[in-house]
Order: C-alpha cells, then sequence, then structure tokens
C-alpha cells in the first residue's frame, strides 16, 4: 500500500471528512483491520485566508509548496491538495516536490467524463469560480461546458463557505439558498453540479436534489484510495 500524502487544514473541517473517507476506503477495499497509511501536514487556514483575499497567490503558494514539501519526507508516495481553490497554486507545489499530485479538478473531470456528461455548473469559492485555473482546466483538458452561478449568488455561495462552513455553521437558510442556485444552473442546461468546495458536501448532498450533483471531497478521497492500492 502507498503511502496517501495530504496537505489538508483548509479548512480542517473538510480534511477530517478527508480522512475518514479515505481510511473508510480502505477498511471496504481490504477488509480486516486495513487503514491508510497517510502522511498529513494541516496548515493554519487564517492566515492562508488573508492571503487569498489580499490576491496573494505568490505567498499561498509559498507556505504550501513548504507544506508539501515536509509531507514528502515523511514519506508520502503522492499528494492531495485537500482543497478546491489551492489548486491555483497546484503548479508551483508540483515545482516543488517529486511525488506525483492528484489533481482534485482532473479526478472529478474524469466521472464526467465517464458519464458521458457535457455541461456542468460549478460551486465554489469566487476564486474557484471566477478564475481560470479550475474551469479552464475541465474546458481545455476535457472539453467541458462549465456553467456559473449569477453575481449575486456567486457572492452568497463564496460568504457561505467562509463565513459558515469553515466555521462549522450548517443553516437551513444557506442550504435552501444553495439548492435554489443548483435548480437554476440546472434550468440552464447543466446536467450535473460539481461541489467544487470540499465544504459544500457538509452542506448538501445528493439526497437533497433530484440533480445530480458531484462531491469533489469524496471523489478525491476515492481517488486516492485507488491510487494507494494499485
Amino acid at each position: 500500500m502507498k503511502t496517501i500524502g495530504l496537505l489538508g487544514g483548509m479548512s480542517w473541517k473538510s480534511t477530517l471528512v478527508y480522512y475518514r473517507a479515505i481510511n473508510e476506503g480502505i477498511k471496504n477495499a481490504l477488509g480486516g483491520l486495513h487503514s491508510a497509511k497517510i502522511a498529513m501536514y494541516s496548515v493554519n487556514f487564517e492566515p492562508i485566508e488573508k492571503l487569498q483575499h489580499a490576491g496573494d497567490w505568490e505567498g499561498t503558494a509559498e507556505i504550501l509548496s513548504e507544506a508539501a514539501k515536509n509531507v514528502q519526507t515523511a514519506g508520502a508516495d503522492f499528494l492531495l491538495i485537500c482543497t478546491n481553490t489551492m489548486h491555483k497554486v497546484a503548479p508551483e507545489i508540483e515545482m516543488a516536490i517529486q511525488i506525483p499530485l492528484l489533481h482534485i479538478a482532473d479526478a472529478t473531470a474524469q466521472i464526467i467524463v465517464n458519464e458521458n456528461i457535457k455541461s456542468v455548473g460549478l460551486l465554489g469559492t469566487a476564486f474557484t469560480m471566477e478564475q481560470e485555473f479550475y474551469k479552464g482546466r475541465l474546458t481545455d483538458k476535457y472539453g467541458l461546458q462549465v456553467l456559473t452561478p449569477n453575481k449575486n449568488d456567486r457572492q452568497i455561495v463564496h460568504k457561505v463557505i467562509y463565513e459558515e462552513l469553515c466555521m462549522g455553521k450548517v443553516k437551513d437558510y444557506s442550504k435552501a439558498e444553495y439548492l435554489r442556485i443548483i435548480d437554476a444552473l440546472s434550468a440552464q442546461g447543466a446536467e450535473a453540479i460539481i461541489l467544487g468546495c470540499t465544504e459544500i458536501g457538509i452542506l448538501v448532498n445528493q439526497a437533497d436534489t433530484d440533480v445530480t450533483v458531484l462531491d469533489t471531497t469524496a471523489i478525491h478521497a476515492k481517488k486516492a484510495v485507488e491510487y494507494a492500492i494499485t
């Protein structure tokens, strides 16, 4: 079994979900008392969040590249960045390490392509929904049409992530707003909705809507399990 490297803490709420899902995946795959071999570095999210909103992506890249090197030194055979947004600096992180990086957008896109889906809606932080590092990868590498909410709804999605979900708050009103936004994207032609922030699955899941939703945390964790045991 390979050792899974986790670069987490962004926020720790979703990193907890990763840890549980990966260990459950290994248990289901191998049985007995098997659990995952994991090397994890969990960062302090407060300074990173400030750098994000200041637009200082170089600063975030420096912090996360150093953390990734620590994960590699701890014996990881490959790395997962346990957040969608910080894949913005995935190229810098990849340059800093010698182990493979399992990109969350690639893992998600492979599911979409396998299901023959052509058009997807994308929910996430404003950075993920508005910048090209994520949706551009889905379009350029996989030929997908990516729809995002209107400006007001993007602000709602972003605010809920940082002010509620990352703080461990789950509110019925926010859930209703997310489901409204999901329905709007579906009405615009999205065949499935990417929950493109690792915290969104804490608020919304497939049982809440008839629209197909793709939980990137669950998908990424499952990919890690498959990679670790092959």
